[in-house]
């Protein structure tokens, strides 16, 4: 084997509870994936098709500190279930769907608002304002084996010790099984891929200091502190 002309990243992974490492292969994210917010962003929310968007796979972090974006002057939070993907396939059939995931988390995928403005009036990609180093936290994957598959909820996330976020899963546009159906007509899914199903309403400004608490009930919690 030929050897790599520089260093090769170390592999990007989340921590399995009760044990064993998940290896992130990539991380796709949901838009607009509960009405609410869909209002609260300016968008429509009626059930149309899902959008997709992508985070580098070494944006997942586990670290309890985040450092204050430099570059955006409003740095949002987005509290959400995240679904960590077991088994590969393509043109997946949503009945089948549940059995190509392996586990859940809770994340948070940290947006620029200020940059993802910008870039929807000019037509331009959002990936600076949404792929950006450490943007998307994330806690330990609970194995589906161990709590199933579930269908509702409350997802919750509080600032500083106050309730900013409060939906349910089941509140999702697209639950989980048609999401991965969609998804895997666009991309074939593989073992390691990260799906991040979208925010209820409430998204908001961070600054130094703020603490973060995100819970998704009978899955997992999350917090970490602004710096």
């Amino acid at each position: 084997m030929t050897a790599f002309v520089v260093p090769p990243a170390p592999a990007a992974a989340v921590p399995v509870k009760g044990g064993g490492q998940f290896p992130v292969r990539r991380v796709f994210c949901v838009g607009r994936n509960y009405a609410e917010h869909a209002r609260e962003m300016g968008g429509d929310p009626t059930r149309e098709p899902p959008f997709f968007f992508t985070k580098p796979a070494d944006a997942v972090t586990l670290s309890p500190e985040i450092r204050l974006d430099r570059v955006s002057q409003m740095l949002e939070y987005e509290g959400e279930l995240v679904v960590a993907i077991g088994k590969g396939g393509a043109d997946i059939d949503a009945a089948e769907a549940l059995d190509h995931v392996y586990g859940y988390s809770v994340g948070c995928d940290l947006t620029r608002r200020d940059l993802q403005g910008q870039a929807k009036k000019a037509g331009r990609p959002w990936d600076m304002a949404k792929g950006f180093d450490l943007s998307a936290p994330i806690a330990p994957i609970v194995p589906a084996a161990a709590i199933g598959h579930p269908k509702t909820g409350a997802l919750t996330l509080k600032l500083n010790g106050e309730i900013r976020q409060n939906g349910d899963i089941g509140q999702m546009t697209w639950p989980v099984p048609d999401i991965i159906a969609f998804l895997s007509k666009f991309v074939a899914l593989a073992p390691g891929d990260l799906i991040y199903t979208g925010t209820p309403a409430g998204v908001g400004k961070l600054v130094a200091g703020d603490r973060v608490e995100i819970e998704v009930e009978g899955v997992a919690k999350l917090a970490f502190t602004m710096i």
